[in-house]
């Protein structure tokens, strides 16, 4: 029981931690985001196996952290605000050309963020020529460009 103890703690403590993190921060990956992630899973696996490195404890790790996943997969689907908490909802970072720099904040993005998906995605140059930028769920960073 305390394997199945010490995964749950462990993945509730990284899905808080990647949750503060924030959505942009997992959608732009760098080099040394990557190595940050190998390091994270080396520090976590000792905290998860204890001193038992047996094939039954790696089941029942695997086990038990497929069967949280799914548990909040349910949840998320009976619960609203579980859903929006755990995978958040689209946000608007600018609206007919205004940045809105709070929210902006709050999704870890900025003028040139947007500007850069706006470029990538419709050739546009200036913010005036964005009707609506938004932060998907991914993190990933949609637009919607002004009609000519």
């Amino acid at each position: 029981m305390e394997i199945v103890l010490r995964a749950a703690a462990i993945y509730l403590l990284l899905l808080v931690v990647f949750r503060i993190s924030g959505r942009r921060a997992l959608a732009q990956m760098t080099g040394f985001d990557m190595v940050l992630l190998l390091i994270i899973g080396e520090s976590v696996s000792q905290g998860l196996t204890g001193d038992d490195f047996s094939v039954t404890t790696a089941i029942i790790l695997v086990v038990t952290l497929i069967l949280i996943e799914q548990g909040l997969t349910v949840l998320k689907e009976k619960s609203p605000m579980a859903a929006r908490w755990l995978d958040d909802a689209p946000l608007i970072v600018v609206k007919n050309g205004q940045p809105h720099h709070r929210r902006m904040q709050l999704a870890h993005v900025d003028e040139q963020d947007v500007l850069e998906a706006a470029r990538s995605a419709h050739g546009l140059e200036t913010m005036q020529q964005v009707k609506y930028a938004v932060v998907e769920r991914s993190g990933e960073i949609s637009i919607v460009p002004k009609k000519s």
